[in-house]
């Protein structure tokens, strides 16, 4: 059996970048790095603080602004008014936003991604980047019910 590459932590890009790592650093890092949702910076400052109670809001913001003009930190806006974050994808994925509930969920399409190309091919384009969010609200209710009954 091959052995499988080591995907580098957050706190290795960091450094790989360049960065001196404080250890409130290192913290907000693992924090992203731990991260199942797409969390904003209260958010994260709220999971960090958790941890040490010494990290300012301030320092998440400089932190978090930091990991993102570095590449290492995507930031979204899904029309929250709130910067959401996430670590920069291995592999690319696009975003379906639930209105109601805020819940962000990743998905990845071939077919999606083969019309975006031959659109743009056809347009007279090499695609080189994009990103795709999808904005819905539940077809049913936690409940099973349809919406509106």
């Amino acid at each position: 059996m091959a052995e499988e590459a080591k995907q580098e932590t957050l706190e290795e890009a960091c450094v790989s970048h360049g960065m001196r790592m404080t250890e409130q650093r290192r913290i907000i890092a693992r924090v992203l790095e731990r991260a199942d949702d797409h969390p904003d910076v209260e958010e994260v400052y709220r999971r960090a603080s958790a941890i040490d109670s010494n990290i300012s809001i301030s320092t998440v913001y400089r932190t978090v602004k930091l990991f993102e003009d570095a590449g290492i930190i995507t930031r979204h806006d899904f029309r929250d008014g709130r910067s959401r974050y996430e670590l920069q994808p291995e592999e690319h994925h696009d975003h379906l936003i639930n209105l109601r509930t805020g819940e962000v969920v990743e998905f990845h399409s071939p077919e999606i991604e083969a019309l975006q190309e031959e659109i743009a091919r056809r347009l007279g384009y090499k695609l080189v980047d994009h990103r795709l969010e999808l904005y819905g609200i539940p077809l049913k209710t936690a409940k099973g019910e349809e919406p509106g009954q």
